[in-house]
């Protein structure tokens, strides 16, 4: 087994969808962080992104399913219940349980036995990224062995996940997290609202790691009225793509568009058909999933970066997506809207347009910037100087890298 003193759960790898993760590992480990990643899930995307193959830590797979491994399952189990701290993580579980009796949450405690019992005994601590299922993993391992634990925090694991369990993985009381990070100023307030010790919550935007990204092209004026709108995200809810199709149908006759999307997701034919009935579905292409260097060659031939975001009915919304800071990088113009912490980086009017989600609102925007170039390159010129004076990668990593090892006694 590896002698790696951390232990580093998340929900699946490697994920297109992620790429804040993968760049933040990739980024700690060459901090000179030693871990081993501990995956809940397999993986189920095609392609990877270049910053998976720069990892070089261990991936282990946890039971994806517990009926799937009983024998492995089993052996944790009778291992891990001689552990000191076994009865605590049990009660921990229990009093959950009481309140989410669901197959998930059994689930989560078998994969916390499989991980106690696995663990090499050189782990120093464990960090989850997402508040939800990784972190109740961790925790109830963690409880088990004695050990400190920390989570990051992000976007549906906040706003979806309940307040009991919240402020109980923020407590002391109930084998709370040493420190919880989150990549947004409206998720660390709320957070801070609900933890006993406010100070363990601490602010660490992703930022972006400039250098794995070429130098914006050299944008050429398009002529007004005639315009390439690219998108980036899962084709759910919280994205708001049913409502730009509506906005995209409202568009005047007489303008030359056409909309690329890129990225997967559970409503893909829900919104083929929307734009088949829209009679828009022939200026629409829908490229799928990609990997990064794709995304950003699609990047640096649009014109006009769109993000509807929108808060879900479950509550579920974004945080900052990476994605408008990958378009500003390539001085795209964006439009998108209020939600969450977007405003946190674009200031409406200056690195951008923020609109409200609904289809007239958006149809304007995007009309009013296809006929207006000098303003697009206005507003992407200030985006990424922004970009480049706030949101850069390294001063995050530095914080984070400096967290994990007071936690792990190492600093």
């Amino acid at each position: 087994m590896s002698a790696a003193p951390l232990a580093v759960i998340v929900k699946g790898w490697p994920r297109l969808s992620e790429t804040f993760i993968a760049q933040e590992l990739v980024a700690l480990e060459e901090a000179g962080q030693q871990f081993d990643i501990w995956s809940l899930r397999f993986p189920t995307d095609k392609k990877r992104h270049p910053l998976h193959d720069r990892l070089t830590a261990n991936i282990r797979y946890l039971p994806e399913y517990l009926h799937q491994e009983p024998m492995r399952v089993l052996r944790a189990y009778l291992k891990v219940r001689k552990l000191a701290g076994f009865k605590q993580a049990r009660a921990l579980w229990q009093f959950d349980y009481a309140r989410d009796k669901t197959r998930n949450r059994i689930r989560r405690f078998g994969q916390a036995c499989v991980l106690a019992a696995e663990m090499p005994g050189e782990t120093l601590g464990l960090y989850a990224h997402f508040m939800h299922t990784p972190s109740s993993v961790a925790r109830y391992g963690a409880a088990m062995c004695g050990l400190p634990w920390a989570f990051s925090a992000h976007a549906k694991d906040i706003w979806t996940s309940p307040e009991w369990e919240k402020r109980e993985k923020l407590s002391d009381a109930t084998c709370g997290a040493t420190f919880g990070a989150t990549c947004t100023a409206f998720g660390a307030d709320h957070l801070r609202e609900l933890a006993d010790t406010p100070d363990r919550i601490h602010l660490i935007y992703h930022g972006l790691d400039l250098s794995r990204f070429p130098a914006p092209p050299k944008r050429e004026p398009t002529p007004a009225g005639s315009i390439r709108l690219l998108s980036v995200g899962r084709l759910v809810e919280k994205k708001g793509f049913d409502n730009l199709i509506d906005a995209l149908a409202l568009l005047p006759a007489e303008l030359d568009w056409r909309w690329i999307h890129i990225g997967g997701g559970e409503l893909k034919s829900v919104m083929q058909e929307r734009a088949e009935r829209a009679g828009i579905s022939n200026r629409i292409e829908w490229l799928g999933a990609l990997n990064q260097p794709e995304v950003i060659e699609q990047m640096r031939a649009a014109d006009i970066f769109v993000l509807p975001s929108r808060i879900a009915k479950d509550g579920d919304r974004d945080g900052l997506p990476n994605v408008l800071m990958e378009a500003a990088s390539q001085l795209l113009p964006i439009i998108s809207t209020p939600v969450s912490a977007i405003p946190e980086f674009i200031d409406t009017g200056v690195h951008g347009i923020l609109t409200s989600d609904a289809a007239e609102p958006l149809a304007e925007a995007i009309h009013s910037l296809a006929l207006d170039p000098d303003k697009r390159a206005q507003m992407a010129k200030a985006a990424n100087a922004r970009l480049r004076r706030d949101f850069t990668m390294m001063p995050g990593i530095n914080q984070l890298d400096k967290l994990l090892r007071q936690m792990c006694g190492q600093a």
